[in-house]
């Protein structure tokens, strides 16, 4: 057994001739604990957060969206789609035109992102599940286009689940002359029904600007026949999604982005990053300032056992293995401390996920879930474990060969 690394042992679970020693050590191994445990829960709320809101997006957005690099819409038989759209993995694909229009509904206005889509639309993404009213998910009957709107954008019309009347819907004319004194000229107007439902992704991006659409009603109004702006997939079930990913990657060779759900929130996604990134960041300054507790605790220890200094060198114990004992002794006190830390951050974390100890409001269905959501990844977990030891280590490097210098002359 490494000699250094017994006697730290040794030291660390005996009792020390002062007793105010093993307080402090106890404080420095408790101080290091909470702070492990606060990286551990606030980085498994970081994911919480991140998975509900990946979950909502779920329902509306495509696992895989291929749209051009060039302009916003590309010909609907262009050969590398027709490729992609073949490939043995893809389940469902469907062809989408979206721009922005202007929507009119009793007087009231509004700018809306019109999305047409094909007939298998709810093949493609869970729609059927955000789906509110007496009615069903259809596109059109007869000669008549419906329109799904957003719950948010509803509310801004007032039309109410199941409007009796058309909604307008206009688009600037892309080609030809406008006639003069008549404005009016310059739109392309159609109306769209109600089917009795509208969708609540409960993300405001969608609910308040979003209107669904059948692709020819959206291509008529934005004179885009025989085009797509893009491209959506779903796979079949057990398909190796990053292999195939990579392959539609390789097949549109830059003339196509291909974005999985993360990617096409990619602002949404990269803010919640960051604010992780910074918790995690300002959680390790505190860590920090706890592992000063374990140089006070060093420095008084190495005081007491002056004593067992002098028998270790009358035994034949070098300079640097004394040194090392009290280095181990610190990097013992973060690691017991990291250990427990993380022991009580998963088990607060379980608690969390079981019994929703933290709500999020004081009456319930205030929020979209009652309580705080918790996500437990094994990455950061690692990642903290290790934050703790390298921070443990550090901290107590210099001030103990210091020390040691110092007061074992």
């Amino acid at each position: 057994m490494n000699f250094p690394f017994f006697i730290a042992r040794r030291y660390l679970f005996s009792k020390k001739s002062t007793n105010v020693i093993n307080v402090i050590s106890g404080i420095s191994v408790i101080g290091v604990a909470v702070a492990t445990m606060a990286l551990v829960v606030t980085l498994s709320v970081f994911n919480g957060f991140s998975d509900l809101v990946a979950s909502l997006f779920t329902a509306f957005d495509p696992q895989i969206e291929v749209t051009p690099c060039e302009g916003k819409t590309v010909a609907a038989d262009d050969s590398t789609l027709t490729v992609i759209r073949e490939l043995p993995e893809v389940e469902v694909s469907t062809e989408c035109v979206e721009d922005m229009a202007l929507v009119a509904f009793h007087g009231r206005q509004a700018v809306v992102t019109l999305k047409g889509v094909d007939d298998n639309f709810d093949q493609l993404t869970h729609i059927r599940e955000i789906l509110y009213g007496d009615g069903t998910f259809e596109l059109h009957a007869a000669d008549l286009s419906y329109g799904i709107l957003g719950i948010g954008l509803a509310e801004r019309l007032g039309t109410g689940y199941r409007f009796n009347e058309p909604l307008m819907v206009y688009a600037p004319r892309r080609e030809g002359q406008l006639a003069m004194g008549d404005p009016a000229d310059g739109f392309i107007s159609d109306e769209l029904y109600s089917p009795g439902v509208l969708f609540s992704v409960m993300q405001a991006k969608y609910d308040r600007n979003y209107v669904i659409a059948p692709i020819a009603f959206a291509r008529q109004l934005f004179d885009q026949q025989g085009m797509v702006s893009s491209l959506e997939l779903r796979l079949k079930s057990g398909s190796n999604f990053d292999a195939v990913k990579r392959k539609i990657e390789e097949i549109a060779a830059g003339r196509f982005y291909v974005k999985d759900r993360y990617e096409q929130q990619d602002d949404t996604f990269r803010i919640m990053k960051i604010e992780k990134l910074m918790a995690y960041i300002f959680l390790t300054f505190i860590l920090v300032v706890a592992c000063f507790n374990i140089i006070g605790s060093l420095s008084m220890l190495i005081v007491d056992k002056r004593d067992d200094v002098v028998t270790l060198r009358n035994l034949g114990a070098t300079e640097k293995q004394i040194t090392q004992v009290f280095l181990f002794e610190g990097r013992l006190i973060s690691m017991m401390g990291a250990v427990i830390g993380i022991a009580v951050g998963l088990l607060l974390c379980w608690m969390q996920q079981t019994f929703g100890i933290i709500a999020l409001g004081s009456s319930a269905g205030s929020f979209i879930v009652d309580s705080y959501p918790v996500s437990v990844h094994p990455t950061d977990v690692i990642l903290v474990f290790f934050t703790v030891v390298v921070v443990g280590f550090l901290s107590v490097w210099y001030p103990v060969r210091y020390f040691s210098r110092r007061l074992l002359k």
